[in-house]
């Protein structure tokens, strides 16, 4: 018979772990709707990188890494699409070119993480993992300030730095204020300022009354998704997701709320989170993802969970940096 504490904190449990999750592409939802042309041409230049990849994966975890590979689709800001037609062309493409894919994600998952069922009841609650996020943001502030008056966050925007003022009036008898410019925190020599949209904010109508259907960015959802991949996101010390194996023999449902927030499609695949990140992506995403690392400099994570996967990978010879973003890597493909 055991016993704890009223004080005692709650376990924390561990994911498996990949030494590396390769993200193989994206697509906007407009791109899968039409034809396979554009979804072959990149996979197959994304095959022809994998390999590379993997040894360079050699060369620093050493000899038969675990790697997962992983793609996400883009149903958040298209719902109304339906996966019987979606899912079948791009997996059917993807075995076309050699491409093994083998976790499928959902980006409204990385918004909402629906309710697992086992039995026909609930095995877990639907977790409102963005809002888990966003309520992690911590504000950075000047250096001269201490921090009472965040600079780097404004409603539903973040910034890494100081934002510019227009010009000031001045009191009578002196002159005006003159603008001043922005300034990146932790600059080199200069500025790179870059002010993300995180979400819309909520509008009160006439009554004060608040339309919580917040609307959350591409970026901001695209820095849950690494967060996700990274392991580093626990609800009361479980796991916010659990990837399900999917049955091939099974239809695909006709909505994607119908579908876990990540599925495993292949059943011998290496754990989906992993020590180290690395996204294969189109070249327009360079801003999207310039984004997403000022978003996780400014997450404040739990420590004792980025502390139990810094400890994993001291026993297996990984060095994992503390700090979320210098475990990312992108390989950005060339043209539009």
């Amino acid at each position: 018979m055991g016993y704890s504490e009223a004080t005692e904190h709650g376990r924390i449990s561990a994911v498996p772990l990949s030494h590396l999750s390769i993200e193989v592409g994206h697509f906007l939802m407009g791109e899968l709707v039409n034809g396979t042309d554009d979804i072959r041409s990149q996979f197959r230049s994304i095959v022809a990188l994998l390999d590379g990849f993997v040894r360079a994966a050699e060369l620093e975890f050493g000899r038969r890494p675990r790697v997962s590979t992983c793609f996400l689709i883009d149903d958040y800001f298209r719902s109304d699409t339906d996966p019987r037609l979606i899912l079948p062309k791009v997996l059917d493409v993807a075995k076309e070119c050699g491409l093994t894919i083998d976790y499928l994600a959902r980006e409204a998952g990385c918004a909402e993480v629906p309710a697992v069922m086992r039995e026909g009841a609930v095995f877990m609650p639907e977790i409102p993992l963005a809002q888990i996020v966003r309520d992690r943001i911590v504000a950075e502030p000047r250096a001269w300030e201490n921090g009472s008056v965040p600079p780097t966050t404004a409603s539903g925007w973040l910034c890494n730095g100081v934002r510019s003022t227009g010009a000031e009036p001045g009191q009578a008898m002196h002159p005006e204020r003159p603008p001043t410019p922005p300034e990146q925190m932790g600059r080199r020599f200069h500025s790179i300022f870059l002010d993300v949209e995180m979400s819309t904010t909520p509008a009160s109508d006439m009554n004060g009354r608040t339309d919580t259907l917040r609307k959350w960015s591409c970026p901001f959802l695209a820095a849950v998704w690494q967060l996700m991949r990274l392991g580093v996101l626990r609800v009361d010390g479980r796991p916010v997701v659990e990837p399900m194996l999917w049955d091939p023999k099974k239809l695909w449902p006709d909505r994607w709320a119908d579908l876990p927030a990540v599925v495993k499609l292949n059943k011998g695949a290496k754990p989906f989170a992993a020590y180290r990140s690395l996204s294969i992506l189109p070249q327009r995403y360079l801003e999207i993802e310039h984004a997403v690392r000022v978003i996780l400099d400014h997450v404040h994570l739990d420590q004792d969970v980025v502390q139990q996967v810094v400890r994993r990978g001291s026993g297996e010879n990984v060095e994992v940096p503390r700090r979320v973003a210098e475990r990312l890597a992108h390989y950005l493909l060339a043209g539009t």
